[in-house]
């Protein structure tokens, strides 16, 4: 049974909020280091540490409730179009697990050395993550805009982090061009607003159920959107940016932003099934999405090859990733969609533990400049060994663990059996011959096949050079933290192998769902309708909904404003 938040008849129970505490839990926690001395880096570790695993622990019930029916949170009790709502249905529930397992190994790397390299670092981590938890979640688009603004500023900061001027070249680039970005979202947003008058997505979606007055002016503001969206997927030619700011990061950094193009991956899903999945602008853009993935998954083979270091190596291959799901999106194909969603979140586990493993890897061979200052102030603990911060110690199977973490990374990524890359790509090439064999879907199945042998080959010579090659430097060294954190990565990886077969079956429940626009639209338009004080659609609960039941059921929200 649920406890209650109050007691009395009034009483409102704590499950009725979980929908919108990834948002409130992180910034809230933020604010308060922000108040605290810089200098008080452990219990700044300990309170970043317990807001993730509780993200963690929410993100994980909310992919249970979301397997029976979407919920929608109603901030302030207003029915949607009206107000602003949270969603969250099967899709934007895995995104948040994905990037709570992604933060909490970036941050407890982080405790081993980066987290003392810079000012501010845990409370820009929180802002990054509330600003991933809200785009998953937002039901309108303006709203989508405010948290990637919060989640882009917050990047700004952590791409930054660390000093030197690799990073600030590399920071000002990636800065600017997500200000350009920015400045399309807002035409875009403007353009839509203009010709439909709203910004809800569920309210959009029943809008154009009819052909709107000025619907070329429309396609052109959802064009332009397109190109912001495109931009934060690092999609071919727009994702130039992506491998050289990410190489340039430090490793806890890199590795969480490698959710960031995600985060767009998942808006152009989103949007594409849900607005143009039918009705009248039925299959807007599908084309250009299908050209624009496969020049993605090209360029990041391209680049992979050429790579010299595993850090640029590990950028090439989130580019793939995003380009794999953007291509199968492209297809028309559900099944291939399917095993495209299951392959995103393996491969981008393996991207982050390959961000982490460079880190570990260049030290060792680099170990003069490990034991430099990281930031030209650097707060050193006086109750801290220096040389342990900065080096670690030595663990006497470092080179075997390094070298089976760095073989799960290359076997994930280059889609080779027994690990999920290889089911989810299998998955995709099924899906696409259980269909016509149409020339999109040959394109596709060529472009992951030489992806996969592009991903292998310099994966494998980087690995030799790194690893397996004679040297004279010291063998690499490794902390707790840093081991902790490469064993949650690859242990999502090698899970996701297990139970391959409840993960497939859920991305294809989730296919089924986004290609069923309408019932997204009754679950939030018809969330606020029924009695007075009662939630119509929901499964009593305060201020959200569900479709299960076809918007029947009575719920406990307060009186209305």
């Amino acid at each position: 049974m649920n406890a209650p938040l109050l007691s009395g008849p009034g009483a409102v129970l704590w499950s009725d909020h979980l929908v919108v505490l990834p948002i409130v839990l992180p910034i809230a926690a933020a604010g308060v280091m922000f108040l605290m001395d810089e200098r008080r880096h452990r219990l700044k570790s300990a309170i970043s540490l317990a807001t993730v695993l509780v993200l963690l622990g929410i993100a994980l019930a909310l992919v249970g409730r979301a397997a029976e029916a979407p919920e929608v949170y109603r901030l302030g009790n207003w029915a949607a179009p009206y107000g602003i709502v949270l969603v969250a249905d099967r899709l934007s529930a895995v995104m948040l697990t994905l990037a709570s397992v992604l933060g909490l190994a970036a941050l407890v790397f982080s405790f081993a050395r980066w987290g003392r390299a810079g000012p501010r670092f845990h409370g820009l981590f929180l802002l990054l993550l509330m600003g991933v938890n809200g785009a998953f979640l937002t039901g309108d688009v303006f709203n989508l805009f405010v948290f990637f603004e919060v989640m882009l500023a917050a990047s700004y900061g952590l791409v930054l982090h660390g000093s030197g001027e690799t990073r600030i070249r590399a920071g000002l680039g990636y800065i600017a061009v997500n200000l350009v970005a920015s400045l399309f979202f807002l035409i875009g947003v403007s353009l839509i607003y203009g010709t439909m008058g709203t910004l809800n997505m569920a309210d959009l979606a029943r809008r154009l159920a009819s052909p709107p007055a000025e619907a070329a002016l429309f396609e052109v503001g959802c064009a332009v959107l397109g190109i912001a969206f495109l931009i934060k997927c690092s999609a071919w030619p727009l994702g130039f940016w992506l491998p050289t700011t990410y190489s340039a990061a430090t490793a806890p950094a890199a590795a969480i932003l490698a959710i960031l193009s995600k985060v767009g991956v998942y808006v152009v899903i989103r949007l594409s099934l849900l607005l143009f999945g039918d009705g009248s602008s039925a299959g807007f853009g599908q084309s250009w999405i299908l050209v624009t993935g496969l020049a993605t998954i090209a360029f990041g083979t391209f680049g992979i090859l050429a790579a010299r270091h595993l850090t640029r190596a590990a950028g090439y291959a989130v580019m793939i990733s995003s380009g794999t799901v953007l291509a199968a999106l492209g297809t028309g194909s559900a099944a291939a969609l399917s095993g495209a969603l299951y392959y995103l979140v393996g491969s981008t586990c393996a991207a982050g533990a390959l961000f982490l493993l460079a880190e570990i890897l260049q030290r060792a061979r680099d170990p003069a400049d490990a034991a430099q200052p990281v930031f030209a102030d650097e707060y050193r603990d006086p109750f801290d060994d220096a040389d342990a911060v900065e080096v670690g110690r030595a663990i006497p199977a470092a080179v075997a663990i390094l070298s089976s973490g760095f073989l799960l990374c290359t076997l994930m990524l280059a889609g080779i059996p027994p690990l999920s890359g290889f089911v989810g790509k299998l998955a995709m090439f099924s899906g696409l011959a259980s269909t016509t064999m149409t020339a999109s879907a040959w394109w596709l199945i060529a472009a992951l096949t030489l992806s996969s042998l592009g991903t292998l080959i310099p994966l494998v010579r980087l690995g030799i050079f790194s690893l397996w090659v004679p040297h004279d430097d010291p063998p690499p060294t490794m902390r707790t933290p840093e081991l902790a954190s490469l064993s949650v990565l690859l242990a999502a990886c090698v899970a996701l192998a297990l139970w391959g077969g409840p993960a497939l079956a859920y991305s294809e429940a989730t296919v089924r769902w986004l290609s069923q626009p309408q019932d997204y639209v009754r679950a939030v338009l018809d969330s606020g309708k029924g009695e007075a004080g009662k939630s119509s659609a929901g499964k009593g609960s305060a201020g959200k909904s569900g479709v299960g039941n076809g918007g029947a059921g009575e719920g406990a929200a307060g009186a209305r404003p």
